[in-house]
């Protein structure tokens, strides 16, 4: 496999803090939270140490306000300073983990999808969606089939990854569109659907038929296959997949021998959650 490349950075680098989409900042809106919040996000697989200069530059604060911020960070344990360079401490998983912790989908569906990579000898994750991307919350992964290093936490856009499409297609027609009006599909590979009106097709076929696989639109030669994970309201509040090398795992093989799996194990952790609601 190549070494990371630049999407790495697309993906993991800082995004500033803002209102949800269809929002304006109003009384209730935060601004010194919503900025700590871009200058934790500065922080990157591709920028894991910055000078005060550099988390300026990459949130749009000034120098003295992100000066601010960054020693309240440091005095609450979660940034470390050494030198002119601060970085991440491993407080801040603190924040993550407390989302974890309070939906049992997560500790329900780990050895789920254990079974099931035990038994396709591929990688599987699970990802929600938030904005105009799905953000994975567990992976049980097997060999490294991308480029890209995957975690928890980690961020990919929705519009050509069969996790996003998945929830993507749930949505209603006002909401899908205030996402593609925002965040407007971009080429990714030769293959990336990014024109809407087709995309909008792709996406009523994935609601139709209850899954939904994507052949090398994220990345040249990644395939990857996904079913939704639904409440007992019948909503789905997660995807799940299992992704491969299109030279080791075709579609065609991926559709005939995973697709059942997948389903069967998407539907064992529904019906888990559901009970446990």
């Amino acid at each position: 496999m190549p070494a990371a490349d630049p999407t790495a950075e697309t993906i993991a680098a800082a995004k500033p803090a803002a209102p949800a989409a269809g929002r304006r900042p109003g009384d209730t809106y935060v601004q010194s939270f919503a900025r700590g919040l871009g200058v934790i996000r500065s922080f990157s697989a591709s920028a894991p140490q910055q000078t005060l200069s550099e988390v300026a530059q990459r949130t749009g604060l000034t120098r003295a306000g992100a000066r601010r911020i960054l020693l309240t960070l440091e005095g609450l344990g979660y940034v470390q300073s050494q030198g002119r360079q601060f970085s991440l401490t491993p407080r801040i998983l603190d924040l993550g983990f407390a989302y974890l912790s309070s939906l049992p989908l997560w500790n329900l569906a780990e050895p789920v999808m254990e079974q099931l990579v035990a038994e396709v000898k591929e990688s599987c994750s699970a990802a929600v969606l938030d904005g105009p991307d799905v953000v994975y919350v567990l992976r049980v992964p097997t060999h490294k089939i991308m480029s890209i290093n995957l975690g928890i936490g980690s961020r990919l856009p929705a519009f050509c990854t069969s996790m996003g499409r998945t929830l993507l297609a749930e949505l209603d027609d006002a909401a899908l569109d205030r996402v593609l009006l925002a965040h407007p599909p971009t080429k990714r590979t030769a293959r990336t659907v990014t024109d809407t009106n087709e995309l909008k097709g792709v996406l009523a076929q994935v609601r139709r038929q209850g899954w939904c696989l994507v052949n090398q639109e994220l990345e040249e030669g990644l395939v990857s296959l996904s079913a939704p994970i639904r409440d007992r309201a019948g909503r789905a509040i997660a995807a799940m997949n299992i992704s491969g090398q299109v030279n080791r795992t075709s579609p065609e093989y991926m559709l005939e021998h995973f697709l059942p799996k997948l389903r069967h194990a998407a539907a064992e952790i529904s019906l888990m959650l559901q009970r446990k609601a």
